[in-house]
Order: C-alpha cells, then structure tokens, then sequence
C-alpha cells in the first residue's frame, strides 16, 4: 500500500497487477463498487510471512491496538463528555461559629444585666474585670507582634483603680487615676535597660487612655439615680448598632466603606447601624431614662452609631498594623474582650455627655 490508495486495501496473499482499463485508484473508481465496499482500515505492509494470515483476524487485531484514525477518510472522534452540572449557588456565610458567638453573647448578656440590676459595686468589679483583660491582651499582642514591653502590673493595677475612681469620685477622681497609671508606667519602666524605654511608655499611655480611661465613663453613668438604666440604654444602643450593621451588611452590602482598614464594612452596613440605633434609641430614651424624650433618642443614636463604627474600624486598624485577625480567643465565636470592647470603649463617653446635656448628671 502507499499513501495514495484511498480506496478498498488489497486482500490480504494479494500478489497479482491491477487489470487493464480498470478505474484509477481514488476517489473517482467504481462508485457501485465503493458503495457494497466498506471502508478498510488503514494497516502498514506486513513482512512476507504475516500475508497469508487471515484478514478477518488482521482487522480485528487492527482495530483493537491501532490508536490513530481507524479509516483515511475518517477523523478520529473525541470522547462524548457529559456535562456537569452548574454548581449550587453558594449562600453568604458568616466569618464566626455564629452558634458559638450567640450562645456567649447570651452568657456575657446574663452576668451584665443580672450585675447590673442587682448590686452597682458588682457590676463595677465586672468592669475592672474586663478592663484588666482587656489590657492584658493588647500589651500580649503588642509583645508578640511588635515587640513593645508597655509594663502589664502598673497598667493592671491603675485601670482597675480608675475604674473605681470614677464611680466612687467621679470624673475628677477619674482624671487622678489616670495622672497616676501614666506616671506609674513612666517609673516601672525605668527598671529596665533604656533601650526603647520612649517606644514603651507611649504604648502603656496609650493603654492607659484606650481601655481603662474610656471604661471610667460607665462607671460613671452608674451613679446616677437611674444610673442602671443609663448602662442598660448605653450597651442596647451599642449592641443595635453593631447588630444592624451586621444584618444589612451582610444581606445587603455591595459597596466597601473602608477596604483598606475592614473590608468586611459597607456602606449599608453603616446605614443599617444608623437606622437601627436610632429607633433604638428613641424607645430607649422615651421609656427608659427619666424626663427623656424620643427626639433625643434619635440624636444620641445617630451618635452611638458614628461612634462605635469609628472604634470598630480603630481596633481593625490596630490589628491590621500587628498582623492579626482577632486580640485573643477567650470568648468563642467572638475572639478576645478586646473585639466586644473595640465599639463600647469610644461610645462610653459620648453617651455619658449626652445624657448629662439632655437630662443631667442625675
């Protein structure tokens, strides 16, 4: 055979010359021929001794072990694939174990207001609790991530004692607890080697100022007369804000309100916080606090919500600049105190200023 024979192959012990007159071999021979002719495959010359071999065995071995194209005039065909089918659309999943963040949030809810409407001094001792591990985890992570030595003991001590000033002295007393942590974190850290000594002092003042010092201002909400009531208005407002930025965001949320700082927030998150905060606050100050009025809840909802999105978006930028996702793990589905702190902490002293200028100091 050769290349150019692209009609019926010749039978196998074939040795005699084509007949005069006979049709040339191509495309143009016999066509009533070619038609009761079915194609042959195409098989390489085979040595003298294999050509009287059966041509029935030669096809069927042919076709079992020739991986080409079986006939000339016959592309080979490619495997039938069945499609698959288009994968489920995927629902929008929370980034926490939400079952785990609820049920702590329940137990958090449960100690805080069975506290607060029991005994004030309890839910004091409540605050200095958080207050001391909140900053044990900040200066945790600041050693950690940065290296920054800002000295735990004084840092401990001191808030816990501002805490305490500023429900049994107020504001004033407050403002002398805080002179003192600072000046204590100044000498404490004078013990050390002087290397990095000004790098460690700013970051214990500003530990100082971010979680102890902004904590005084509940603590000082408490002694009013309806000073439960005034905490109790200060941690629903806060928690609505945060809730409804989550719900909006969450279903809603397309446009990015600082991707560089939390790409998690959107801008209708932000408008859920803000919607959320202020009916709240409106039912809040109209059946809650005494001689308040439900315009006055809008406004200080309005507040609430600017405010804790700042000290959320604050603490992510902290984080963001020490490399980490949450400040701890000691509350599941949550992180550590410091993540349900980051939007109380800055909202305590807006909401205490407010209340003072809408219905007094109480």
């Amino acid at each position: 055979m050769n290349d150019s024979s692209w009609g019926a192959p010749q039978g196998a012990g074939y040795r005699g010359a084509p007949e005069m007159g006979a049709a040339p071999a191509g495309p143009a021979h016999d066509v009533h021929g070619a038609q009761q002719t079915r194609p042959m495959p195409i098989v390489p010359d085979l040595p003298d001794e294999g050509r009287d071999t059966d041509d029935r065995a030669d096809r069927n071995r042919d076709a079992a072990h020739v991986s080409g194209p079986l006939f000339r005039d016959e592309k080979p065909q490619e495997p039938m694939s069945t499609p698959s089918p288009p994968p489920p659309p995927q629902k929008k999943r929370a980034g926490r174990d939400l079952r785990a963040a609820i049920g702590v949030g329940v137990g958090l809810g449960a100690v805080v207001i069975g506290s607060l409407f029991v005994v004030k001094a309890v839910f004091v001792g409540v605050v200095v609790v958080a207050v001391v591990v909140g900053l044990w985890e900040l200066t945790s992570r600041l050693k950690e991530r940065k290296g920054i030595d800002a000295p735990l003991v004084p840092l401990a001590v001191g808030g816990a004692a501002m805490v305490v000033a500023g429900y049994v002295r107020g504001a004033e007393g407050a403002w002398i607890a805080m002179a003192l942590t600072a000046l204590a974190v100044l000498v404490w850290r004078m013990t050390q080697p002087p290397a990095d000594y000004l790098r460690d002092v700013t970051a214990g003042v500003f530990a100082v100022f971010y979680v102890p010092f902004l904590a005084t201002f509940v603590s000082m909400m408490l002694t009013a007369d309806d000073g439960a009531w005034r905490v109790l208005t200060f941690l629903l407002l806060t928690v609505v804000s945060d809730t409804g930025a989550y719900a909006v965001g969450w279903r809603f949320g397309t446009h990015k309100l600082a991707p560089r700082i939390s790409p998690g927030k959107t801008r209708e998150g932000l408008v859920g916080a803000v919607a959320f905060a202020m009916v709240a606050g409106a039912l809040c100050m109209q059946f809650l606090i005494d001689d308040g009025s439900w315009w006055q809840g809008l406004l200080m909802g309005l507040a609430v919500a600017a405010s804790a999105t700042l000290g959320d978006l604050g603490e992510s930028m902290i984080k963001r600049d020490l490399g980490i996702k949450d400040m701890g793990t000691l509350l599941p589905g949550h992180g550590g105190i410091m993540d349900r702190l980051d939007s109380l902490l800055p909202t305590a002293p807006i909401v205490w200023i407010l209340l003072v200028v809408f219905v007094g100091a109480g």
